[in-house]
């Protein structure tokens, strides 16, 4: 099992080593006994601390975007398993197909019925001109 260093510990946090030994006094982590005598993170746990810890601040209410091209729809349909999903979201007489992590459709909350918008900003968009 690998074992951190508090020091090792606190720069993988991007934290101080204080910090960190506050959080293993407050319970937050659990300290082992290093083969030097010194108190240090078990690498397991560390990799659980970060995990659960890691949350995406709120961007906020968005006042600009680069992004031109939104359709307002209603999510028509999900397919997901436990990495990818692709969602399809009627926008009018559009239908736009998304391919994204499930993770996302699951924090974004999206479900069949559910009102999204839908942003596409592309480098690569093909324009054709339809028979007359």
């Amino acid at each position: 099992m690998s074992n951190l260093r508090i020091s090792e510990a606190a720069e993988l946090l991007g934290v101080s080593d204080d910090t960190v030994r506050r959080w293993i006094e407050q319970g937050r982590l659990t300290a082992v006994q290093l083969p030097n005598g010194r108190k240090g993170v078990q690498g397991r746990e560390l990799a659980e601390f970060l995990r659960a810890t890691a949350e995406a601040p709120e961007p906020g209410v968005t006042v600009a975007a680069s992004a031109r091209n939104r359709f307002r729809g209603i999510v028509t349909r999900i397919v997901k398993d436990t990495v990818m999903a692709q969602v399809e979201l009627q926008a009018g007489p559009f239908r736009v197909v998304s391919l994204l992590s499930a993770e996302s459709v699951d924090d974004l909350g999206l479900e069949v019925g559910k009102v999204a918008v839908a942003s596409v900003k592309s480098t690569h968009v093909v324009v054709e001109v339809p028979e007359r």
